[in-house]
């Protein structure tokens, strides 16, 4: 039996070994992995972002087998069950990470309005794009853009549960809420117009909760400037790692996502 065992535990390895040698990638696999720019743009393409809800572990594997980007990829099936066993503890730390952000979004951040006539909210790939003010920077999240209509129009909505742990002025993000989800993810709104209640840090939040309205709030010291760009909610996504105390990571795939997860109902 020992030799049977032994003879079996060497073709496993041999396996092992063949699988790393046929998938490159998988040695670019690391455990910090997640802090890498490849990992934060969070590419999930069509096929991802189609899904009804995300099967991580499928994720993490045609994740790391596409280089992560999954924009030419039509579906998370077929995957290597190879991947897990060969590194289970870098594989457990990016599964994790996805975990982190995915596994308490449960909707879109402005519900579907249902007057026909009130234009919808439009959205784009701004993560990255340069940003000015206050000095040179990158974007850090993404812009659903409302400006069709005035601010204050839109209900801004959690889009997850979990408890607040910033909220009021700040220079750049105008009156925002930053909430901790559950999972560890620290979910930031900016811009608002107002709030929905009186916000207080250590205040629990429940999914699809109102947090407030859109608005163009903020880029002037003085609390309570509007006016110096159009009206939008600034969607951040952030995650603490051994090396980043707040590190974005991109939303626009991840709201793609959350489309077909979006409340109804009717405001003018």
């Amino acid at each position: 039996m020992l030799v049977v065992f032994l003879l079996l535990l060497a073709l496993f390895q041999a396996t092992v070994t063949d699988y790393l040698c046929t998938n490159p990638t998988w040695y670019q696999l690391t455990e910090d992995t997640w802090e890498t720019e490849a990992f934060r743009a969070m590419l999930l393409g069509e096929a991802a972002a189609g899904e009804e809800e995300l099967d991580l572990d499928a994720l993490t594997v045609r994740m790391v087998e596409e280089n992560y980007d999954l924009r030419k990829t039509d579906s998370l099936e077929g995957g290597s069950s190879m991947l897990r066993a060969a590194k289970p503890e870098e594989y457990g730390r990016l599964r994790g990470a996805y975990e982190m952000i995915f596994g308490d979004l449960e909707y879109f951040p402005i519900p579907l309005n249902l007057a026909e006539e009130i234009p919808d909210v439009t959205y784009e790939d701004g993560w990255g794009d340069g940003r000015t003010y206050g000095g040179e920077r990158r974007h850090e999240g993404c812009d659903i853009m409302g400006n069709c209509m005035p601010r204050g129009f839109y209900p801004v909505v959690s889009m997850s549960g979990g408890t607040v742990e910033k909220v009021g002025w700040l220079e750049q993000g105008g009156w925002r809420i930053g909430i901790r989800s559950q999972s560890g993810a620290y979910l930031y709104y900016a811009h608002l117009y107002r709030y929905s209640r009186e916000w207080k840090e250590g205040d629990p939040v429940r999914p699809g909760e109102l947090l407030g309205f859109m608005g163009d709030s903020g880029y002037g010291k003085e609390e309570g400037t509007v006016g110096n760009f159009p009206v939008h909610l600034h969607v951040g996504i952030y995650l603490t790692t051994e090396n980043y105390s707040e590190m974005s990571v991109n939303p626009y795939w991840i709201l793609r996502y959350l489309e077909k997860h979006r409340l109804q109902m009717e405001f003018q």
